[in-house]
C-alpha cells in the first residue's frame, strides 16, 4: 500500500527538507505541496492524499482553521500538525479539531515516516504521556463550564461504552480494554465505533480529550 502525503507549510524550506526526508520512503508518495491552509481543499479535490502533513501557523487560514474545515467533511484524509513545541495551545485546539496527532518539526525523519505510517492506518500518534501533557497544560475555557458540557455529551453513551472511552482516556490499546472489561478485541472496536458515531468525533485522541474534560481521568488509573 501507497501512503499518499500531501505537505502544507508556509516555509518552502520546511517544505522542500520534508519532501527530499519522507520522498525515499517506499511506501510513501509526495502527491503535493501547499505553502498556505487556504489552499488545502482545493489540493485535496486534486491530489486525494491519505495524510496531510499540516503547519499550523501560516499567514492566511492557519492549520487549525484548515484541520477543522477539511475534518469536517466526511472522508477526509487524515491530519498530523507540525509544530515546534511539545505542548503548544494550538496543537491541542487541532486536536480537538481532528487531527490524529503532531510530530516536531526536528523529529527524525524515521519517526516522521513511522507517524505518517500509523496515521493511515487510523492510529493516533500521541503516546498516552504526551496525550496527558497536552490535556493538563492548557485550558481553552473555565473548567467547570467545560466539564459540565462535556458529561452532558457523554450521557448519550451507554454503560459499557462509557467504560471503554474511559478507557481509551487512559491510553489503553484495544487488547488492554478488551483485557481490561473482559471482552474481545472485535466488541471494543465496535465500541470504541459507537463512540465516536454517538459523539461525533474523529478519532481516540479527541475521546481522550473529551472524559478528560468531563473529569473522568481525575481519580486513579484502574489498571
Amino acid at each position: 500500500m501507497t501512503i499518499r502525503l500531501l505537505i502544507v507549510d508556509d516555509d518552502p524550506l520546511v517544505r522542500a527538507g520534508l519532501t527530499l526526508m519522507l520522498g525515499g520512503a517506499e511506501d510513501l508518495e509526495i502527491v503535493g505541496e501547499g505553502a498556505d491552509g487556504s489552499e488545502v481543499p482545493e489540493l485535496v479535490a486534486r491530489h486525494a492524499p491519505d495524510v496531510v502533513l499540516m503547519d499550523i501557523r501560516m499567514p492566511q487560514v492557519d492549520g487549525l482553521t484548515a484541520t477543522a474545515r477539511l475534518r469536517a467533511h466526511p472522508g477526509a484524509p487524515e491530519v498530523v500538525v507540525l509544530t515546534t513545541f511539545h505542548a503548544d495551545e494550538q496543537v491541542l485546539r487541532a486536536l480537538r479539531a481532528g487531527a490524529a496527532g503532531f510530530v516536531l518539526k526536528d523529529t527524525p525523519p524515521a519517526e516522521i515516516v513511522a507517524a505518517v505510517r500509523r496515521v493511515a492506518t487510523g492510529d493516533p500518534v500521541l503516546s498516552p504521556a504526551v496525550t496527558r501533557q497536552l490535556m493538563t497544560h492548557v485550558a481553552e475555557q473555565p473548567e467547570q463550564p467545560r466539564r459540565a458540557a462535556a458529561a452532558d455529551r457523554l450521557t448519550a453513551l451507554a454503560a459499557r461504552e462509557r467504560e471503554v472511552a474511559v478507557a481509551v482516556g487512559h491510553g489503553r490499546s484495544n487488547a488492554e480494554i478488551a483485557a481490561q472489561l473482559y471482552m474481545g478485541v472485535p466488541t471494543v472496536k465496535t465500541h470504541v465505533s459507537r463512540v465516536l458515531a454517538k459523539l461525533g468525533l474523529n478519532n481516540r485522541v479527541q475521546i481522550a480529550l473529551l472524559v478528560h474534560d468531563a473529569g473522568l481521568l481525575d481519580e486513579d488509573d484502574p489498571a
